[in-house]
């Protein structure tokens, strides 16, 4: 089991991203741009994922693939397809606060890896006599042998117990999922995407996720050699001779962290802009009277008022008042409370955007 070990180099990567999250949850992102990042990022995840493992699709091809309907896909497709259900699977469990487990590892893996022969569905068992079971370099060499097959169900014991009764930050807690289900491999297939689609899904549960903006697994697919040679470390291909309990892990989880606050860093910059783009072009469709009026709503803090008070106090007739609240109501800045079928009141509904 890698054991975390923090030095200056993680720490100062932790604080760099809780001052992007932080900075992230004070933008308000309007509900029609979350939408368009949430499945923006599930298609560039399922894209990049995929691409780690070799899939051979551009993004363009990806996109298509996920948005196609009742035809027959290519295994590069069906790929991407997987991928994409898997998190939209994983979206569902976010809203029940799912934990990890075993079974939801069993579950992620089999939407993963659907289509596929019933062997690489589930844990992998004993393998033939005289076969060995490792990840192959091209030219037959064994780039990893992992551990046995009977020892999976205790491992994967152990990594729930520690994600579930660590004090570990859970940025550290995030990377060493990553690490171990790749290390323990328990799947004949499917073993890298689905540590990276659960280290993710993980990172949301415990507040990391980002406001479902960008793709952390597009920022590891960027150099693909430095992810593979973090992961490894320059350890022996076995198992048993050092990946068990590596020597030093801060290489793996420096990398990660760094991968992770270039990534959080990009996501408060994209809200900024496209929110900022979006407030631009909805304030353009507002007269320069309107405009001044909202100022005025923004100055003085009103959340809810009456168009006669506000008449009153700007010393403009109702009807005046009423036809700026109408504007204001139309591009999403006021909301009419209705009373007996009539507006009596607006509210400010920035706090809903």
């Amino acid at each position: 089991m890698i054991k975390a070990s923090i030095n200056n180099k993680i720490l100062n990567f932790i604080i760099e991203i809780e001052k992007n999250k932080n900075a992230l949850n004070l933008v308000n992102i309007p509900i029609q741009i979350s939408n368009k990042f949430r499945k923006n990022t599930k298609k560039r995840s399922s894209y990049a994922s995929n691409k780690i493992e070799g899939n051979p699709l551009s993004f363009p091809q990806a996109d298509a693939a996920i948005e196609s309907k009742n035809r027959h896909f290519l295994k590069p497709e069906q790929e991407i397809r997987n991928y994409y259900l898997a998190l939209e699977l994983l979206e569902k469990k976010l809203e029940e606060r799912e934990k990890l487990s075993l079974k939801l590892l069993l579950q992620v893996q089999k939407q993963i890896c659907d289509g596929e022969s019933k062997e690489k569905i589930g844990l992998r068992g004993e393998m033939p006599p005289g076969i060995l079971f490792a990840v192959w370099n091209s030219d037959g060499t064994p780039a990893y042998i992992p551990p046995d097959y009977s020892e999976i169900p205790s491992l994967l014991d152990e990594l729930f117990d520690y994600v579930e009764h660590s004090d570990d930050h859970p940025l550290i807690k995030a990377a060493i999922i990553h690490y171990q289900l790749v290390t323990i491999h328990p799947f004949e297939d499917g073993n890298g995407r689905t540590a990276r689609i659960l280290s993710s899904y993980y990172l949301s549960l415990s507040g990391y996720g980002f406001k479902n903006i960008g793709s952390l697994e597009e920022y590891i697919s960027y150099n693909i050699d430095e992810y593979y040679d973090s992961l490894q470390m320059n350890l022996p291909v076995l198992y048993y001779n050092g990946r068990n309990n590596p020597p030093h892990p801060e290489i793996w989880i420096t990398y990660y962290l760094r991968v992770f606050a270039l990534y959080a860093s990009k996501v408060v910059f994209i809200a900024l802009k496209e929110t900022n783009n979006l407030e631009e072009e909805r304030l353009s469709h507002l007269s320069n009277k309107a405009k001044k009026f909202l100022e005025y709503l923004k100055k003085r803090h009103y959340i809810r008022f009456t168009p006669v008070d506000l008449a009153k106090e700007l010393k403009v007739t109702n009807r005046t008042v009423i036809n700026w609240c109408s504007e204001l109501a139309a591009n999403g800045y006021l909301k009419p409370l209705m009373v007996k079928k009539r507006i009596r009141e607006y509210e400010w509904i920035e706090k809903e955007r």
